[in-house]
């Protein structure tokens, strides 16, 4: 939850400075648009079953959770990466996004990213984040790898078949559609705004956030999530 006094401490202010920035170059990359999530018909994908709060700004835990889909993909080196083999037994997030939308992507990522830095360094290089796009015709691994350097540094970024990373999106209930040209010429790619993340006990996902969430959120979460623990 956001905050509305105006005495911050210093390590607050520079988080709050170092999203705006971020926010702002990433904004100016495209004038895409990311899309509502569902599947186009009006229809919800893949909903999940939940518990505990239903404040979409906090962690829902998952009743049933989600295995982790078998997604064998390209980094931002060109080299293959095997999501199960590369993440097994790590605290690991996924997000599926892309790159030129202008406004809950990169404020996803620079929130998780913001969040990351607050933990120990042993714990940072234990969290592994992933960042899987909706719009990999668009989204080579060179543009994946610019885009991740100013919005998260030191996430994994993943390109591939659309086909394939479809089925592997809606396997975690994450819907994706091919992007599409708009009238305008805007070119939009909708996807889901779902966060999650799976436990390094289990690799499965117990926890989902939800579009909203906040630096806040993801920092008060991140030392657990890293222990295996629910928040």
């Amino acid at each position: 939850m956001q905050h509305s006094s105006t005495h911050r401490t210093p390590a607050a202010r520079r988080r709050r400075a170092l999203a705006a920035l971020a926010a702002a170059a990433l904004l100016a990359t495209g004038a895409t648009a990311c899309g509502s999530g569902d599947d186009g018909t009006g229809e919800r994908e893949g909903v999940a079953e939940v518990s505990g709060t239903a404040d979409t700004k906090q962690a829902t835990l998952l009743d049933r959770p989600f295995d982790k889909p078998d997604l064998v993909l390209t980094d931002t080196e060109g080299k293959e990466y095997d999501f199960l083999e590369e993440t097994k037994g790590k605290p690991t997030l996924l997000y599926f996004g892309y790159t030129n939308c202008p406004d809950v992507c990169p404020l996803t990522m620079s929130n998780i990213a913001l969040a990351k830095a607050e933990l120990p360094e042993a714990d940072q290089e234990k969290l592994t984040v992933v960042f899987v796009t909706s719009d990999p015709e668009r989204d080579t691994p060179e543009e994946l790898g610019a885009w991740l350097k100013g919005a998260a540094p030191g996430s994994v970024g993943l390109t591939g078949d659309f086909a394939t990373i479809q089925a592997g999106a809606r396997t975690l209930g994450v819907a994706i559609e091919p992007s599409e040209v708009k009238d305008n010429g805007d070119v939009v790619s909708t996807h889901g705004s779902q966060v999650l993340f799976f436990s390094p006990e289990d690799d499965k996902a117990h926890v989902l956030y939800t579009e909203g969430v906040t630096a806040e959120t993801f920092e008060a979460d991140f030392p657990k999530l890293v222990k295996g623990e629910n928040p």
